[in-house]
């Protein structure tokens, strides 16, 4: 009886704390005390070096190459300390790169942008066609994908977006793309996949302006739904794997358009160590996605471990500074 009445006193606090943190994650003003404490952590407790390889033996199981990197995934956390690029900056900001695009390959390439906005109080959501995606422009994983604007709880989504300018991206994995960018809002088209799948990423892994492979993501906005297949530049598909299992199911023919793809993630990507440059391929339309200098902020499990290895031979990087 008295073991009987442990456990439930035990399950009922459990339950009790359960509620206390739901309720707490609901209440605006301890969500921003919370980020904002999150932030002044990150960027006053734990130094570059110090966070960058917590988050790596917690995601790899392994401990990070500093000094002399040799793997993809080491190289990235080597660049985070020692390279940065205004350019690069640019092209992280979901907003500028925009110009970019338009300078470099065109505005013909660009989904088109409903509005900017500032702040969550300029949405007006009745100026909005009922599908479209928002998207903060200062980090990564700031998205809300809208199908029917009259399903959707605002109130919950608002609250989501305030938090996004709560948090300064930059500190949390120290990728310095991202650091000082001025947080906005866009709101851009809605996209449908011509053949009626999921919306499919086109992703160009490019070393030194150079693409070397592609993947299709799945569902990549739901990443338990995700997955990654990778295809050489003649669209053969390669053994290796990034995080995601392959899609098998589903056949993904080579898009008409490929080299023309090749070629412009070759401008994008030019003057770059690295970058993996984005599209979307629809109705035999190349659409810019994004640009990206860290893929999965240099922490995806990639196999085999010899693929890994080739992808840092590809990522030159002067290993003048070190130690680990």
């Amino acid at each position: 009886m008295k073991k009987a009445l442990e456990i439930f006193l035990c399950v009922r606090g459990e339950n009790m704390i359960s509620v206390v943190k739901k309720k707490a994650k609901k209440n605006e003003l301890v969500i921003k005390i919370y980020d904002k404490t999150l932030n002044w952590y990150y960027k006053y407790i734990l130094t570059d070096r110090r966070l960058i390889k917590q988050i790596f033996k917690r995601k790899l199981n392994r401990d990070v190459e500093l000094k002399n990197p040799v793997k993809y995934n080491d190289k990235l956390q080597w660049l985070k300390l020692h390279w940065k690029d205004p350019l690069a900056k640019r092209c992280a900001d979901k907003y500028e790169v925009r110009e970019i695009v338009k300078e470099r390959i065109g505005s013909e390439y660009l989904n088109e942008l409903i509005a900017v906005y500032k702040s969550v109080d300029e949405i007006d959501l009745k100026k909005l066609p009922n599908r479209f995606v928002l998207k903060g422009t200062h980090g990564s994983g700031f998205n809300i994908i809208c199908e029917d604007k009259s399903r959707v709880n605002w109130d919950e989504k608002f609250k989501e977006i305030k938090r996004w300018f709560y948090r300064d991206y930059y500190w949390k994995n120290r990728e310095p793309v991202y650091k000082g960018i001025k947080p906005r809002i866009i709101c851009e088209k809605f996209l449908v996949q011509n053949d009626g799948e999921e919306l499919r990423d086109y992703r160009f892994f490019c070393f030194n302006g150079e693409p070397k492979f592609i993947t299709v993501d799945f569902s990549i906005t739901d990443k338990e739904k995700t997955r990654r297949n990778l295809y050489d530049l003649q669209w053969g598909l390669m053994d290796a794997e990034i995080s995601y299992p392959k899609e098998i199911d589903i056949k993904v023919n080579k898009p008409e358009k490929l080299d023309e793809m090749i070629n412009l993630s070759r401008k994008l990507s030019s003057g770059f160590p690295h970058a993996r440059v984005d599209f979307y391929y629809i109705d035999n339309r190349i659409i810019f996605g994004e640009i990206t200098f860290f893929h999965q902020s240099g922490v995806g499990k990639i196999s085999p471990e010899d693929f890994e290895i080739k992808m840092g031979n590809w990522l030159n990087i002067p290993i003048d500074t070190g130690g680990n």
